[in-house]
């Protein structure tokens, strides 16, 4: 073989190389613009740390005309209805017509059935009215939460209120408030326009 056929020969595999390298690159090209694209990682922030909770079970305290008064779990969106049944439903001579079976229940509220002929905690009307018709706390009918939002009265004189209002009965004038031990004159003066007793 002559020197020129040598030379032509390494050229001509030369190039064959090239043009191989070059189809295998290219190849890998098309396969790549082919591959579908993925989607893009979407990172989302933490949950906001106003985010509702999840409904817990609400703690309603049933009393009055019902045969076991006591404090019940419910879920939320229970009913007036659904406490009453909670506790054993009501007796012989409980005044259903004069509660709303409908009403929704909140946490930590107190549902009293009154009985046939009682005066007392189940009316809607308040004895009297704050000034200027101003929404008042009726002390015969107000939750815990709802008496600690008067001026001076704080947990445990909320608590005293309710036990007293249920060892004795309803008050039959705000002034009765005062036989609450812890509840002076004092006190009795910076709550005296925000409270009210139902009939």
């Amino acid at each position: 073989m002559s020197q020129w056929q040598k030379r032509d020969q390494k050229w001509i595999t030369l190039i064959a190389l090239l043009t191989l390298v070059y189809l295998i690159v290219l190849g890998i090209v098309v396969i790549l613009l082919r591959r579908p694209t993925p989607a893009p990682i979407t990172i989302l922030p933490p949950p906001a740390a106003n985010t509702p909770a999840i409904p817990q079970p609400l703690r309603v305290y049933v009393s009055g005309a019902v045969a076991k008064p006591d404090v019940y779990g419910l879920p939320g969106g229970s009913t007036v209805k659904d406490a009453i049944t909670a506790a054993g439903g009501p007796t012989e001579n409980a005044d259903l017509d004069r509660i709303n079976l409908a009403l929704g229940v909140q946490h930590q509220q107190h549902v009293y059935v009154p009985v046939k002929g009682e005066v007392g905690l189940s009316a809607l009307v308040p004895s009297n009215p704050s000034p200027a018709g101003e929404p008042c706390v009726d002390i015969n009918r107000a939750t815990a939460a709802e008496l600690e939002t008067l001026p001076g009265i704080g947990p445990a004189l909320a608590e005293r209120i309710i036990v007293y209002r249920q060892t004795h009965g309803p008050f039959t004038r705000i002034e009765d408030i005062q036989e609450v031990s812890g509840i002076g004159e004092k006190t009795f003066e910076k709550i005296k326009d925000l409270i009210c007793v139902s009939r």
